[in-house]
């Protein structure tokens, strides 16, 4: 099985380096400054652990990269550009390829499956960054991170179960899950707080608190299984953060698009997602509303990570005579 790992960024370029370096046959689809900057000089892959340059074959498109139906055609490019990426992996591949969504959110999969039957969802635990033209740095100890998956939208397959067995060698956690979405609503609790970080450089217990109770009401309304706290727990146990030599943590996804002045944000499939429930289902979703603007108004205005307060945020979140408007702090 050879693994294509379309978007190797961060999670992507980690999932990619950690499956070559155990031997498995690996192709990175890249773009820009980081394809450049792979291809000159391979992929820097730095961990707790190690510091080294990989020479992995790259491709700046999937129409070079000779994509055959039995690869693992690893999506890892954040939701915003998951339908053009899509569209392209389509032309290539004439929809025979076996695609699998290791991507925040839990749109992708429905974007897939309109193009490709083969379509596998995976949740995505793994504390890793790209900052800078070539890099990706993972920091864990131990095991690299968690990489659960399954059929989409349920169930488990014989393919499926030899790519979690390939990341279990590979040192993630991996296991097939015949209810990977669940996971995946979970996950997504956590991601709305993404813009949040993004926005006021902090993170805040009463916010998070509002966008998860709405996000939960949007879940009943729409009987929507989600995991259990304790059982993300469970599978979370064994990943441990670590601490990289020259390479500070910045923070989540959406940070991480700001500091690398991508123009683009991905919280219209965050809290997006669940103002789209709450509009389908009548649940009243006024934080995630507000946190969704946000989000879109930090690149529309090229504002800075951490330019908004977060006792105006909280005030307008958490008081319902407040105005929705949130300035620069």
């Amino acid at each position: 099985m050879r693994f294509v790992i379309y978007g190797a960024g961060g999670i992507g370029g980690t999932i990619g380096a950690r499956l070559h370096l155990n031997g498995f046959e690996v192709g990175l689809i890249a773009r820009g400054a980081h394809f450049e900057a792979i291809v000159r000089d391979g992929l820097r892959f730095v961990s707790p652990t190690q510091d080294i340059l990989l020479r992995i074959p790259c491709f700046p498109h999937p129409n070079e990269a000779d994509i055959r139906p039995d690869d693992a055609v690893v999506l890892c490019m954040k939701g915003q550009h998951t339908e053009d990426a899509l569209r392209d992996l389509h032309v290539a591949t004439g929809g025979d390829a076996r695609v699998i969504c290791c991507q925040n959110g839990v749109e992708n999969e429905r974007l897939a499956l309109r193009r490709f039957p083969h379509t596998y969802g995976m949740v995505v635990m793994l504390p890793a960054e790209h900052l800078e033209p070539g890099v990706v740095v993972n920091f864990a100890e131990g095991t690299a991170g968690g990489l659960d998956a399954g059929c989409y939208p349920a169930g488990v397959d014989d393919f499926i179960e030899s790519v979690t067995a390939a990341l279990r060698r590979a040192g993630f956690s991996s296991a097939p899950d015949r209810a990977i979405m669940g996971q995946k609503y979970a996950k997504l609790l956590g991601n709305l707080n993404n813009a949040v970080q993004a926005a006021t450089g902090t993170g805040s217990r009463a916010v998070s608190a509002k966008l998860r109770e709405e996000a939960l009401a949007c879940y009943r309304a729409a009987g929507i299984h989600c995991a259990t706290a304790e059982e993300t727990r469970a599978r979370r146990a064994d990943i441990r953060g670590g601490d990289v030599p020259g390479h500070k943590r910045h923070g989540g996804s959406s940070l991480q698009s700001m500091l690398r002045g991508t123009g683009d944000i991905e919280t219209d499939f965050m809290n997006g997602e669940i103002v789209l429930l709450g509009r389908l289902h009548g649940v009243p979703v006024p934080a995630n509303t507000l946190v969704q603007e946000i989000g879109n108004r930090l690149v529309r205005e090229n504002l800075s990570p951490g330019s908004m307060a977060m006792e105006e945020l909280e005030r307008r979140l958490l008081d319902p005579s407040a105005d929705g408007a949130v300035s620069p702090g």
